[in-house]
């Protein structure tokens, strides 16, 4: 491939990498949601990021109404790591903190990055990628 060819296509290679962290990002809401939703999950809760400078080397998700264990038996460090970083894409900010119902995680986190990646032309097929992916299909 020539040099040329490769920054001709730099544009469009970049922003398919967004849609495509903006996709992975969805999915594991979407996921994410259906364990709140399945668990029937309530009440207020805090999410904050990794933060160094304070001290805080990981993300936490802190249960401002009810039980922490409840959170801590539905969410690993992994899940609230993932968590962390794709609600600063469904947000389209960086944060410190963010507290919101965890009954309404899909409407909080979820529906924006889905109204992003339509908005974008991207068509949501979440069931058909699930299915590809687990039978070996290549993409």
């Amino acid at each position: 491939m020539k040099l040329s060819k490769l920054l001709a296509t730099r544009h469009s290679l970049l922003r398919q990498a967004q849609l495509a962290t903006l996709g992975h990002a969805y999915l594991t809401l979407q996921r994410l949601a259906a364990r709140v939703a399945n668990a029937n999950l309530r009440g207020l809760v805090r999410l904050q990021p990794s933060a160094p400078q304070v001290e805080r080397y990981w993300p936490t998700l802190t249960a401002r109404e009810g039980n922490q264990s409840v959170i801590e038996e539905q969410f690993s460090d992994s899940d609230i790591m993932d968590l962390a970083d794709a609600a600063e894409l469904a947000i389209n900010a960086n944060y410190e903190e963010l507290e919101f119902r965890i009954e309404e995680f899909a409407d909080k986190l979820v529906t924006p990055l889905r109204r992003a990646l339509e908005n974008a032309g991207v068509a949501v097929d979440i069931a058909q990628w699930e299915h590809d992916h687990a039978t070996g299909k290549p993409e």
